[in-house]
């Protein structure tokens, strides 16, 4: 796999949330406190990290295809996204068969409600890190470190 430079970071519905929605199962931490970690991981392993969020699913395509364009690699928590949009699959399947994506969950999706525990991004992505909290997100960019 060839040296990734630049990794987008993106969250998809309600994650603009966190520290406030459902604090028992996602915990106190804020997008802005994930945002910061990970882009100053980044810096330190020689990576430029992108970090955007969005509640609609065409936004988050269209990003995704500026990923595609770019050659960059990508770490994503669809949200709800996960369980229902074979859209945002299709997009991501083209970032797959270049640098890759890595599909991140704050809470084990595969403990909670049985819907939650299909994935149409998981069989196409290179890593599902699931249920180590906001930690995955650093885990996950840590793979695509040069």
């Amino acid at each position: 796999m060839p040296a990734v430079r630049t990794v987008l970071v993106l969250n998809g519905p309600n994650l603009n949330r966190l520290g406030k929605r459902q604090p028992e199962i996602y915990g106190s931490t804020t997008l802005a406190d994930i945002e910061n970690s990970v882009t100053e991981l980044g810096a330190g392993l020689g990576l430029e990290v992108i970090c955007r969020q969005s509640n609609h699913e065409g936004e988050l395509i269209e990003w995704v295809h500026e990923a595609a364009d770019n050659g960059w690699a990508v770490v994503i928590n669809p949200g709800g996204f996960t369980h229902t949009s074979v859209a945002l699959r299709d997009a991501l399947a083209e970032v797959a068969d270049g640098p890759g994506f890595v599909e991140v969950h704050i809470s084990n999706v595969h403990a909670r409600e049985p819907f939650r525990q299909h994935s149409y991004l998981s069989p196409i992505a290179r890593g599902v890190i699931a249920g180590l909290g906001v930690v995955g997100y650093e885990y996950a960019l840590r793979f695509f470190a040069p």
